[in-house]
């Protein structure tokens, strides 16, 4: 199953790399007339930066464990991956096996004939290792036949952060001296009045970085999938199939207290000027008492010295969530070449890699959720802030897929709207928009438009869609949604 990710996702996960080159040779020929190889050398590519300790251990431990085989790494910069994984693959210098482009979908590739099926290996005993629904035609399974499969396990995409130092500073601490957690809307709106009020004025409750547009969605998707929207800013409630941002009162109503927020002087005054990694440095150092981000903060934090913060997720008006984040089943992240010389070596290296002890070691070292459940134990965790972000894997479900039901939605080519969320919630912040539940109701028929007029076009082509298509009626938001009932 996929890790949950908004915005950063790929944004994050690397600034640089070694850059492109090292197309290393080497990997043409048939893998049928391959056997097995003596002294075998495998190219492995993938994107990870901060995560390279890991990949270099697990690098390590399998050699280890597999001497007469050499894995030889090449990080590439995340957003040339792609092209230089063309590149390599027209030349005849592919890597054995690789990190899988996110974009586009995996369908793609395999129908370029880049991948090799692992059926060979991934045999239903090896299937059975991982949760249910973690193998879906579709998505990591093409024409009955498996090319890779999940990695990570689904995780909270967005946490508040507070900053222990001003919660103490301003009193809002147990009797034990930790920092008083906030669950409810109400909670938040005390601890910043009471940061605000105790500093003087000095010292903010709430502060973001939305220059890029990005951080209004983050507070609106954070606190309206706690009041119980499931469709967040990411996607239609899938229990009717339309958007609903204008008919869904939960919206207007955090907009409504985030303006009383800052009408009161709880927000740092520049929010909306700075950038995100301008308002986590400010945050860092104090300046206000709470952010929303995702973990992604949590590495440049630490490595700047800053580890005195906690987490919590998914505030509603009740203290309990009304929502979750949700995510597809089944994933996919390596797979092996199809012109892969040695690929019995290939898949043995893939299977490490996707073995549970690495993915306990993946969590241990603070780098994300496991597919594998158990993996996800807090108390194997040494960082106490990645502990508490590990302890919130319950806060993510396995939600309705369309494509999954009727893969040719899959094909349906939605146009942008304009204005958009990021536009009209700047647009309300700042003033500019009077009324709020207006202007997310025109928001709301903004999109269902463009929903139904793509799906009408894409009828007229002669797909077998329809608006149907994106409602599942059965769906309980508080519990995972499985492919069996499709």
């Amino acid at each position: 199953m996929p890790a949950i990710q908004l915005s950063r996702r790929q944004l994050l996960r690397a600034a640089a790399a070694t850059g492109g080159a090292a197309l290393l040779a080497g990997c043409g020929g048939s893998p049928e007339d391959a056997g097995p190889a003596s002294g075998t050398s495998l190219a492995y590519w993938d994107w990870y930066v901060s995560q390279a300790p890991w990949v270099d251990n697990e690098i390590k431990l399998f050699q280890q464990a597999n001497g007469k085989t050499t894995v030889k790494k090449t990080t590439q910069v995340t957003d040339k991956y792609l092209d230089l994984l063309a590149l390599a693959f027209r030349s005849g210098t592919a890597p054995d096996v690789f990190l899988l482009p996110t974009k586009p979908k995996l369908e793609v590739h395999v129908g370029e004939g880049w991948l090799m099926p692992l059926d060979r290996w991934a045999t239903a005993e090896w299937r059975s290792r991982f949760p249910d629904n973690s193998f879906v035609e579709g998505v990591n399974i093409f024409g009955g036949k498996v090319y890779s499969a999940p990695f990570s396990g689904l995780a909270p995409a967005l946490q508040l952060y507070l900053h222990n130092g001003v919660f103490k500073e301003a009193g809002l601490t147990n009797p034990d001296g930790t920092v008083q957690i906030p669950k409810t809307w109400d909670d938040i709106t005390r601890a910043a009045e009471t940061i605000t009020s105790k500093s003087g004025g000095k010292v903010f409750g709430l502060g973001f970085g939305n220059a890029q547009k990005g951080a209004l969605p983050w507070l609106i998707e954070l606190f309206c999938r706690g009041a119980g929207s499931p469709g967040g800013t990411q996607n239609v409630d899938y229990r009717t199939g339309r958007w609903t941002y204008g008919t869904d009162r939960n919206y207007a109503d955090f907009l409504a207290l985030l303006l009383d927020w800052k009408n009161r002087g709880f927000i740092y005054p520049n929010s909306m000027s700075i950038s995100d990694e301008q308002a986590r440095a400010f945050f860092s150092k104090g300046r206000f008492g709470m952010i929303v981000g995702g973990v992604w903060n949590q590495a440049p934090w630490e490595e700047a010295g800053f580890k005195d913060y906690s987490l919590m997720t998914l505030p509603s008006p009740t203290g309990t969530p009304q929502g979750y984040f949700y995510g597809s089943p089944g994933s996919y992240l390596l797979g092996i070449s199809a012109k892969a010389k040695n690929p019995d070596q290939a898949w043995a290296w893939l299977d490490w890699f996707y073995g549970p002890a690495a993915g306990k070691r993946w969590v241990q070292g603070g780098y994300g959720l496991s597919v594998y459940p158990e993996n996800n134990d807090p108390a194997g965790v040494t960082s106490p802030t990645f502990r508490q972000y590990v302890a919130m894997a319950g806060t993510a479900l396995v939600g309705p897929v369309p494509a999954i039901r009727n893969p040719e939605i899959a094909k349906v080519e939605v146009a942008a709207v304009q204005p958009d969320l990021p536009d009209v919630a700047a647009g309300i912040y700042t003033g500019q928009l009077k009324d709020a539940p207006k202007a997310l109701k025109e928001l709301e028929d903004r999109l269902n438009g463009a929903l139904s007029e793509a799906v009408a076009k894409a009828r007229g082509q002669g797909l077998k869609v329809g608006m149907d298509d994106y409602v599942f009626a059965d769906w309980d938001i508080a519990k995972p949604y499985t492919t069996k009932r499709g």
